[in-house]
């Protein structure tokens, strides 16, 4: 394996210089490696949301590519639904290895420019480790709250200076470094109105410190540099959500808060449409809002309300149609209706129609190889469940286009059950029919194939009562 790297790294290298002789601007680099139980034979490569190049894996699943004309940035490496960052700059020559099966924590990287990528992924996985104890943090004061992540802040400052002393990094690292531990900071600031316990926001939002949102008067909400990071975008759905509650409580009839109420839902994208004016930040955060709206709410009055807002604001005719599409499936697939007809594979490669498996009250969740995590926990919440509720079919669907090989090793390899395992005979088809989005959607079905609930989620704390309901009536 080291020999492979070593005689691949030389190969770019003697490249670079060849490259050289004849092209002195150096607007090049080159992205290669190994992927260890590969979901698909290619990779995506984009930057900005454009697709630069589709590239095959070989036979060993490994890949190299070159980057002509070089715009030095971030730029995103797509397989199998999971993606990941990469920075990119002239003459970079950088080699990753990932496995799937834990895709962001197995990623690392060689070669000329590795240093500062791993160095970023580090961060990024270190900023997930930390979560849980920021949520355990935000149960404190605001003042004590304030304090603890300054300090998580300050060693993140630490330990840039420190890598910055050891190495020679670039101008354009320098400012992503340092953005990625701003707004880390920034959205942890943002999400402790809506974690602190305690359902009166309003009393929480009028304790804190004076000063807790200084930094909000120097955000840029038209980065055109950062809006394809991670951390800008997520701090910048919470920044919405904030200050949409501040408006949401000048009106409100009550101090109590739900985040389904539709004029809040309004007040959030209404300042997202004076606020933003870049169109693909403003787009983003107008669709992600409908979307998650649509997706958890049942009341048709509202939906069309904030349907036709979203479709008033956009300037996306892509965008507009797919809202209106999943809109439109949502409907189809309300309390009371008949549950479609999908056609299924078992894990025996036969097809069967979803109805015939449906005789008394059932579940119907779906999972993916690309979001493992949800994979593994959803399949122990289901067994856990049927022991539970003997009377309720439990039915889980891989939504996944790797063939039926790829999802029966992935259950095998975690030692899962195949019984009630399926597989979509045609997973896009399929998906758009039952609009599966989140991933953790899932649907409650009586024995007369009747919809009772398409919005709810195996991991939902009322989950167990909707189940108990339906099999009391």
């Amino acid at each position: 394996m080291k020999l492979f790297y070593c005689t691949l790294l030389i190969a770019i290298t003697l490249l670079g210089c060849k490259q050289d002789g004849t092209n002195n601007n150096g607007d090049y680099a080159y992205l290669g490696g190994e992927i260890i139980n590969a979901n698909g034979n290619f990779v995506v490569l984009s930057k900005s949301k454009h697709i630069i190049d589709t590239i095959r894996l070989d036979g060993n699943s490994r890949f190299i590519y070159k980057i002509n004309n070089l715009k030095p940035g971030i730029y995103t490496f797509k397989h199998g639904g999971e993606l990941q960052m990469v920075l990119l700059e002239p003459k970079d020559s950088i080699m990753l290895r990932l496995n799937t099966l834990e895709f962001d924590e197995s990623l690392v990287y060689t070669g000329k420019g590795a240093k500062k990528n791993n160095y970023l992924i580090n961060e990024f996985l270190q900023n997930e480790i930390e979560e849980k104890k920021i949520f355990k943090f935000c149960q404190l004061s605001a003042g004590a709250y304030q304090k603890e992540i300054e300090n998580l802040k300050n060693k993140k400052h630490k330990k840039l200076k420190d890598f910055k002393n050891k190495y020679d990094t670039s101008e354009l690292f320098n400012k992503i470094a340092l953005a990625n531990i701003e707004y880390y900071y920034y959205f942890n600031k943002e999400i402790y109105p809506f974690v602190h316990y305690g359902h009166n926001k309003n009393d929480i939002l009028e304790g804190l410190p004076k000063d807790f949102y200084n930094y909000r008067k120097n955000i840029n909400y038209n980065d055109t540099f950062l809006k394809d990071y991670h951390i800008y975008n997520t701090f910048l759905r919470w920044n919405f959500s904030n200050i949409a509650l501040n408006e949401h409580y000048k009106h409100a009839n009550n101090n109590g808060f739900k985040s389904s109420n539709i004029c809040y839902n309004l007040d959030r994208l209404a300042l997202i449409d004076s606020l933003v004016t870049d169109t693909q930040i403003k787009e983003e955060l107008l669709h992600h809002y409908t979307i998650n709206f649509l997706n958890k709410s049942n009341n048709e009055k509202n939906n069309t309300t904030i349907l036709n807002y979203y479709l008033n604001k956009s300037s996306n005719k892509k965008g507009k149609a797919m809202v209106t599409h999943y809109a439109n499936t949502l409907n189809k697939l309300k309390t009371g209706a008949s549950f479609p007809e999908i056609q299924l594979i078992d894990s025996n490669n036969t097809e069967t129609s979803i109805t015939t498996l449906i005789n008394s009250p059932t579940v119907i969740s779906f999972w993916s190889q690309s979001y493992y995590d949800h994979f593994k926990e959803s399949q122990h919440k289901i067994s856990e469940l049927r022991s539970k509720y003997p009377e309720v079919r439990f039915i889980a669907i891989n939504v996944d286009d790797y063939g039926l090989d790829s999802s029966l090793k992935a259950l095998k390899r975690n030692r899962f059950s195949f019984k009630n395992q399926y597989q979509f005979k045609n997973p896009k088809a399929s998906k758009e029919v039952l609009a599966i989005y989140p991933m953790v959607k899932a649907f409650i079905v009586d024995e007369n194939k009747k919809i009772v609930n398409s919005k709810t989620n195996i991991f939902a704390r009322n989950f167990e009562e909707q189940l108990l309901g339906l099999i009391n009536r």
